[in-house]
């Protein structure tokens, strides 16, 4: 078997596994569908385009080669739209994001008109990578905008969606390196060269895709959405003390802060591991955005840092008390209101510098 063949054979492979993926999204039962529905369109999408290793549309089908170029610009759309649905819960499309799909009509007839001509081939290319990475810089920066929002609204943090979309992003802009290297290489005269670029695309893209199969069937939950209820506004920094009387004056803040450390105090909200900011909102009677501006003009923090701030604080307590030195590391995260022990040893890490095991050797050796 020569690297054609093998590249069309992995090809097919490719194109089945993401036709299988797109169908289980289509059919799986979850409570927010739009998301899957926009990660298979794009699956769809994307295998359109890969049958070019193992089929020459350009002969044969030259109208559905045609949507095969255009659909270039489907891609990334759909990914970041699907990107947006899993990061917030009350995304929905609307008739204002149709223009993200123009470039793909535009030349759809632009290809017609020119019947791709080296020239109309030149701008194609060069406008598919404009588009790319404005995409993709897009995408990160809903990610940056999510996760500033989780911690602003939650007291533990689930990181396995937002690692999920930013490595797929990852692998993407690494796997588009060598889909660039192969734009320097087709006229080249190098055939060989270009068969093996062809053949390490081709590879990547394979593990790619086993990659999302065995995520749906190991970490089905990734594939639905966060429960946010979309982008706060952004909170004013201590530095911008000309914008705080937007939020009240000295006196009130000095009056909330301490109901709100009263209530920390006394009730200890902290030990509900699901504290959210909605409900300490509800617990505090104080607005939920006047609460987190309250804390982070205040203290400095967001509210999931000062929630574990005194999460920890317990934590610290109980590793000092020799009473209570038999109990395990996994009893005591519970206790003190955190629901995953990486969670609770990146924050006892940040906070003491030190492991838990480490904290509780040092402070009982000296009693």
């Amino acid at each position: 078997m020569n690297i054609g063949e093998l590249i069309s054979d992995i090809g097919k492979i490719v194109v089945f596994l993401m036709v299988l993926l797109s169908i289980y999204l289509f059919t799986v039962k979850s409570e927010k569908r739009l998301s899957n529905r926009l990660f298979a369109l794009f699956l769809i999408i994307t295998s359109l385009d890969l049958t070019g290793f193992f089929i020459n549309l350009w002969g044969s089908y030259p109208n559905l080669y045609l949507l095969k170029r255009a659909s270039v610009y489907l891609q990334l759309p759909l990914f970041y739209f699907y990107v947006l649905s899993v990061c917030f819960n009350d995304f929905s499309l609307k008739r204002k994001h149709a223009w993200h799909f123009l470039l793909f009509f535009v030349f759809l007839v632009f290809f017609k008109i020119t019947s791709f001509s080296a020239q109309s081939v030149s701008v194609f290319q060069i406008i598919a990578e404009i588009q790319y990475y404005a995409y993709m810089i897009a995408i990160l920066v809903v990610l940056y905008r999510y996760k500033r929002t989780y911690l602003k609204n939650y007291s533990n943090v689930d990181h396995s969606v937002y690692k999920w979309l930013f490595q797929v992003t990852m692998l993407f802009l690494i796997a588009h390196i060598f889909v660039i290297a192969k734009q320097f290489f087709p006229y080249s005269g190098n055939n060989d060269f270009l068969l093996h670029i062809n053949m390490v695309i081709s590879v990547n893209i394979l593990l790619i895709t086993s990659w999302f199969v065995l995520k749906a069937l190991y970490r089905p939950h990734i594939f639905n959405s966060v429960p946010l209820s979309g982008f706060l506004e952004e909170i004013p920094s201590a530095r911008k003390k000309e914008k705080a009387t937007v939020y009240g004056n000295d006196g009130r803040d000095s009056l909330e802060m301490k109901r709100l450390l009263d209530h920390m105090k006394k009730e200890k909200p902290y030990l509900d591991c699901d504290l959210t900011l909605q409900k300490l909102s509800s617990q505090t009677n104080i607005p939920e955005k006047e609460l987190s501006a309250l804390i982070n003009r205040n203290l400095g923090m967001h509210f999931f840092d000062f929630v574990n701030d005194y999460r920890i604080n317990d934590a610290k307590a109980i590793l000092k008390d020799p009473d209570q030195k038999d109990l395990t590391t996994l009893e005591i995260l519970y206790q003190v209101g955190f629901n995953s022990k990486s969670s609770f040893y990146t924050a006892f890490k940040k906070n003491t510098q030190q492991t838990p095991k480490q904290f509780k050797k040092e402070h009982l050796s000296k009693k």
